[in-house]
């Protein structure tokens, strides 16, 4: 999922400014606003992002923390299996 350099640049945005709208998104990229929103969807389709709704605006935001405590264990499983230890 974050192999594309816009989903990249989409989320170090958001890790920065905390949560977005689709259209603050377009103006910082080279992107139109439907390849934007595309983009998002995809993110937040794999638990990546949230969304939220204020009026009529969506505000994304990411959403990671599944995502490190997959990762997390993952880290632990192949310390243990090459032999690592904790400090």
């Amino acid at each position: 999922m974050l192999q594309d350099e816009n989903r990249q640049q989409i989320l170090v945005m958001l890790c920065k400014i905390d949560k977005m709208t689709v259209n603050q998104i377009t103006e910082q990229l080279a992107l139109s606003r439907p390849a934007v929103s595309h983009h998002l969807k995809l993110m937040r389709d794999a638990g990546l992002l949230s969304v939220s709704k204020v009026g009529t605006e969506r505000y994304y935001r990411v959403e990671m923390a599944e995502t490190l405590a997959l990762l997390k264990a993952l880290t632990a499983s192949l310390e243990k299996d090459m032999g690592i230890k904790e400090n």
